[in-house]
Formats: structure tokens, C-alpha cells, sequence
């Protein structure tokens, strides 16, 4: 009868309020001890710290147990020891990073999100905090679940619960460049411009009635776009001036495009709207690729045609591939951000396609949906958290908001 293999490892268990110096002084005491560190785990919430070292067994189990109890008690934290074997375990296969955002996230979404993941036989691995303003961002490493069936459970659950939640690969793929293709109007910014043009014209009611229509995908986009802007003809072309000044860009675009440019990611729109608008707001913002509509403008007036091929559903997603040739970017490595029925194509063509406060046709379809009013929750998908944002931001010299008091 084999007897069984001797414990190889101690996992060395401290907590307690956390203050400068509580790391390096545990470490210190392992050091007297002669071990090998195999794996260390160190968070903090609210001033409170755990600190789990894996080390390999020493072969003086009450040497090493009171070099760290009396470290414990120099910093007034508690320790734990336990003996085992082998190292932490590898993570299984099946590796995804979900992403769950609330306002507020409540701790009854999280309990469901937590209970479908282990109904898929994931299991979570390491939990982050993305973001606590001005939305609850967290994000979940989870190992051992199928990717595309977690995707499927979670995405009825987080609409059951009211809270987004997106599921990636663990893969190089989220800490590489990569190019963001974004829809222009109720995405990029606020409001459609073909309606505040017609506004000009005398007729928004009209033109927003089959703008609904064509975004719920009920009319061919093309037909819709037609109808619309013939009731634009003989508008004064100064009203596309007005109209740009008058754009209200998404809270959280500048933010977005701003720190991901630092982090050489590239930019495209890709709108069934105007080049005389989207041309100027690539521009201002710093877009690299920009496709649209051009409205025909014949001595100063809008005549109610389109000049050359409209840039309908099939059209958004040919964009998205050639912008993504051209700046050298592989699709997989590409995101898109819409809202319409328009918009399917490149969501499905895209690497990772956002439904951004979008229809219901349109959330179905896309691979996570965010219906939050910030456009910079993007990053959180991306692993980039608000704390990382705003030390860029402080570095260049931008002061962002504090972040609200929390109450008692």
C-alpha cells in the first residue's frame, strides 16, 4: 500500500486594515525561512487587505509559523496556514473575461450573473473593479465555461436582471490595438441629424416617423433615407452650419477616443448620414477613417438627392473592412458601436460588435449591449479602468469629476 505523497506547499493567509509596509514585511519574514514563492494574490476593499502567498513547504513548518504569526501581530492582522500539495492549480480551459456593468449594480444581478455561470460549469477565478462611477463595473475572470454558451445564458439573464454584461475571450486580443468603427447619430452623438435638418425645413415629425422606422429595420434603410432627404430640397446648404454647431457629442466619446488613441487604437465612423457633418466631427475628434451620405448642394441649396451609392446595412460592414485593411488591423481585432437595424452587418463583421442603447432587434444580435448614457463603458470591456483613465487624464493635465461621496 503506497502511502501518500507528503504536503509540498503552505498558503500563508494574512488579513487585517491594510497600511504601507504589509507586504514587504511578510515578505521579509519568508525570507528568513528559505522558500520559494509559487503565487501571490493581494486585494483591498475599503482599507481592508487580504494577502495570500503560496509558498513551497519549509522544513521547519514552526519556524516558518512563527517568523509570520509574529509579523502578523506587529501589523495587528490575523494569519492563516495551510499545508498542501502541489501548486495553485492551472486555469481550466474555456478562459473568459465577463464583464458585468450596473447603475446601480445590485447585489441580487450579481447573485444571478454568479448562478449562470456556475450553471454552465464556469467557475470565477479573479474579480475586478472596472469602475464605481458613474456606473458599477466589474469584471469577472471565469475559467472552464464555453464561451459561446455563457454568451447565449448570460445575455438572457442580464436582461432579465437589467444590467450589461458582455463575455470575451481571455485572449491578447483585449490588450492589443485595435480600430473602433462607430455609428455617428444616437451613438457617437446625441439626436439624428437628418432631423434636426429637417427641423430647418419644416419637417421633423415626418422625417423622424420614418427615421424610427428604418432603425427598427421595418423599411429598407435605403428607400427611408431617399424619402427623407427629398423633403430636405431646396433647404438653404447654411443649415448644415447650424446644424453641426448645434451637435451635442455622448458623454464619455472625448473620453473614450482620447484614451484609447494613447494607446494607438484607431478610429472610423461610418454613418447613413452626411459627409458635410461627419467630415467635420472626424475631424474634431481626431477620427482616422470617416464614410457617409453626400447630400447634392447645387448653387448654395440641398436638392434632395444623394450623390453616388448610399452607405446603407451592406454598405456599413464594407466599410468596416476596408478601414480595417487599411489601418493594418485584423477584423477580430476590430469593435463596432451602433444602435440600428442599419448597423447589424457591421456588428456581425466586427470582432466584438456593441449594441450601444440600441433597439431590441439590434441587442439581440449584437454580442453585448450597453444601455447606459456613457459611451467611454466601452473601455471597461476592454480591461481599461476608470482609475487608469483618469491618471492619464491627470497626467496630460485634464481634470475630471470627483467621484460622489459614498453614503454611510
Amino acid at each position: 500500500m503506497s502511502t501518500p505523497a507528503p504536503p509540498d506547499t503552505l498558503l500563508v493567509t494574512l488579513t487585517g486594515h491594510d497600511r504601507p509596509g504589509v507586504t514587504s514585511s511578510v515578505f521579509a519574514a519568508l525570507s528568513q525561512v528559505g522558500v520559494e514563492v509559487l503565487d501571490v494574490e493581494q486585494i483591498i476593499l475599503r482599507r481592508r487587505l487580504i494577502l495570500g502567498v503560496l509558498v513551497t513547504a519549509p522544513r521547519d513548518l514552526k519556524k516558518v509559523a512563527a517568523a509570520v504569526e509574529r509579523t502578523a501581530a506587529e501589523l495587528g492582522m490575523t494569519v492563516e496556514l495551510e499545508r498542501g500539495t502541489g501548486d495553485n492549480r492551472s486555469r481550466a480551459a474555456g478562459r473568459v473575461h465577463v464583464s458585468v456593468i450596473g447603475s446601480p449594480l445590485k447585489a441580487t444581478q450579481m447573485a444571478a450573473i454568479a448562478g449562470r455561470i456556475a450553471d454552465t460549469g464556469g467557475n470565477i477565478d479573479r474579480i475586478e473593479r472596472m469602475a464605481r462611477y458613474p456606473v458599477t463595473a466589474i469584471d469577472l475572470h471565469v475559467s472552464g465555461a464555453d464561451p459561446d454558451l455563457l454568451r447565449a445564458l448570460l445575455a438572457g439573464e442580464a436582461a432579465a436582471q437589467g444590467v450589461d454584461v458582455a463575455v470575451q475571450p481571455a485572449t491578447l486580443l483585449r490588450r492589443g490595438s485595435r480600430l473602433i468603427v462607430m455609428d455617428v447619430d444616437s451613438t457617437l452623438i446625441q439626436g439624428e441629424v437628418i432631423e434636426m435638418l429637417a427641423a430647418h425645413a419644416g419637417h421633423e415629425e415626418e422625417v423622424a416617423r420614418v427615421t424610427e422606422e428604418a432603425m427598427r429595420g421595418e423599411i429598407d434603410f435605403e428607400e427611408s433615407l431617399r424619402r427623407r432627404v427629398r423633403l430636405l430640397a431646396g433647404l438653404d446648404a447654411s443649415a448644415l452650419d447650424a446644424v453641426y454647431d448645434d451637435i451635442v457629442v455622448t458623454p464619455g466619446a472625448r473620453t473614450m477616443v482620447r484614451t484609447l488613441r494613447r494607446l494607438g487604437y484607431r478610429f472610423a465612423i461610418v454613418s447613413g448620414g452626411f459627409t458635410q457633418v461627419t467630415d467635420r466631427l472626424a475631424a474634431d475628434l481626431g477620427i482616422d477613417f470617416a464614410r457617409a451620405n453626400e447630400l447634392e448642394v447645387v448653387d448654395g441649396r440641398i436638392t434632395g438627392e444623394i450623390v453616388g451609392a448610399v452607405v446603407d446595412r451592406a454598405g456599413k460592414a464594407t466599410a468596416l473592412r476596408e478601414f480595417a485593411a487599411a489601418a493594418g488591423v485584423p477584423l477580430e481585432a476590430t469593435v463596432a458601436i451602433g444602435d440600428g437595424a442599419n448597423d447589424l452587418d457591421m456588428l456581425g463583421a466586427a470582432g466584438l460588435g456593441v449594441a450601444y442603447n440600441a433597439r431590441p432587434v439590434v441587442q439581440q444580435a449584437a454580442d453585448t449591449a450597453v444601455n447606459v448614457p456613457y459611451l467611454d463603458t466601452v473601455l471597461y470591456l476592454l480591461g481599461i479602468s476608470r482609475e487608469e483613465i483618469e491618471a492619464a487624464d491627470a497626467e496630460a493635465g485634464i481634470v475630471t469629476p470627483s467621484p460622489p461621496v459614498a453614503r454611510a
